[in-house]
């Protein structure tokens, strides 16, 4: 290994499950001067670089697609830029390199570009899976939902967030699903994202070897589909956490859209309608994400998450991280069509159907 490799962890993590939150804790630790974050937005609007706190030069966005297919050459790229801007002194130094997957990314691709790329390995070694994990909705999400179960099994470490809303009960049982799933991983239980910089980085050169079975076998179906480069691989894996898996679709009736919305909303309108949502479709709410803008208070917009039924209390900002004062809010679903998302918004939270837009502008 070269000294002059730049060490990359990687943060995963399904839906909802806080790694946004845990990036932008970690980006406020000294520890972290000089780490520049790679986003990944999974939708038609980007809104998660919006909520992480730092400087524009520390941030890279890889938007309209998820990063294990569509981008991934939009990350070797990008990649490949940061080492060269950074070498020719023409962006501020950094020392690693910090990435994001969407909730849906299956990382078992990303890892593979970061071993295999050419330009990518002798600038870059990975140095660490970050994986966080929802304790009140985690033992459900791993049942149902292939890429969780590929997240927990290829991590060096696990974060289980949101602890204080679980019972001690479904803790044990949750931690005991995780020990099966990949029982040489370290396992921390966080909340509100506050972790310890040195409990997740520097965790060594990842080496799937190392792993389960079923991560040798994933990490060669990876190798197979880069010689494909305009084929999705169905990864076919075996055992009890993991099934036939499409990159493309990620999962049947599975879907993501974004509205924009031109006026201001009322808290209570708005906070009726989050009610209403959660109690009638929460089920299939996988995710929800917001930035609003309150008609009571509009140069304090808010942001809003939730998933499925849980939707954590509202955040009021300090001010808009952008000069565009529109609210923005992204779905991931399950079989939800957006009409009826805009026809509730109208009729509980008294938005006019005109003012709704369906994609950027």
């Amino acid at each position: 290994m070269g000294a002059d490799q730049i060490p990359v962890t990687v943060l995963t993590g399904f839906l909802g499950s806080g790694k946004t939150t845990v990036l932008n804790h970690l980006l406020r630790q000294a520890e972290l001067n000089g780490v520049v974050a790679i986003i990944n937005e999974f939708g038609e609007v980007a809104l998660d670089h919006l909520l992480v706190e730092s400087s524009e030069d520390r941030l890279a966005l890889l938007d309209n697609g998820c990063i294990c297919c569509s981008v991934r050459e939009d990350l070797i790229e990008t990649l490949a830029d940061l080492a060269s801007r950074r070498a020719a002194g023409t962006i501020p130094p950094f020392h690693r390199v910090l990435i994001e997957t969407t909730g849906l990314a299956d990382p078992v691709p990303v890892l593979h570009t970061l071993m295999t790329a050419p330009g990518i390995v002798a600038r870059y070694r990975i140095d660490g899976v970050v994986a966080t994990v929802d304790a009140v909705n985690g033992a459900h999400t791993l049942r149902t939902h292939p890429e969780a179960a590929r997240q927990v099994a290829v991590a060096d470490r696990l974060l289980v967030t949101k602890t204080d809303l679980a019972s001690s009960d479904a803790l044990s049982r949750l931690d005991a699903r995780l020990a099966a799933i990949n029982p040489v991983t370290v396992r921390h239980h966080v909340r509100n994202g506050i972790v310890d910089p040195a409990k997740v980085l520097d965790a060594g050169l990842f080496d799937p070897a190392a792993r389960s079975a079923d991560v040798v076998r994933w990490f060669e179906a990876a190798s197979q589909a880069a010689n494909q480069p305009h084929h999705h691989a169905h990864h076919d894996c075996e055992g009890e956490h993991c099934g036939h898996h499409s990159h493309q679709a990620h999962d049947q009736g599975m879907s993501s859209y974004s509205l924009i919305i031109d006026e201001p909303i009322r808290r209570d309108a708005f906070a009726r309608w989050l009610d209403y949502v959660a109690a009638l479709k929460g089920e299939d709410l996988l995710r929800f994400k917001a930035i609003v803008n309150v008609a009571e208070q509009p140069d304090a917009p808010v942001v809003v998450h939730g998933v499925q039924h849980v939707f954590h209390p509202p955040i009021t900002l300090g001010g808009w991280p952008s000069a565009d004062r529109r609210s923005r809010l992204v779905f991931i679903v399950r079989s939800i069509p957006r009409r009826i998302i805009e026809n509730t918004l109208c009729k509980f939270a008294a938005v006019s159907r005109t003012a709704i837009q369906r994609s950027a502008a």
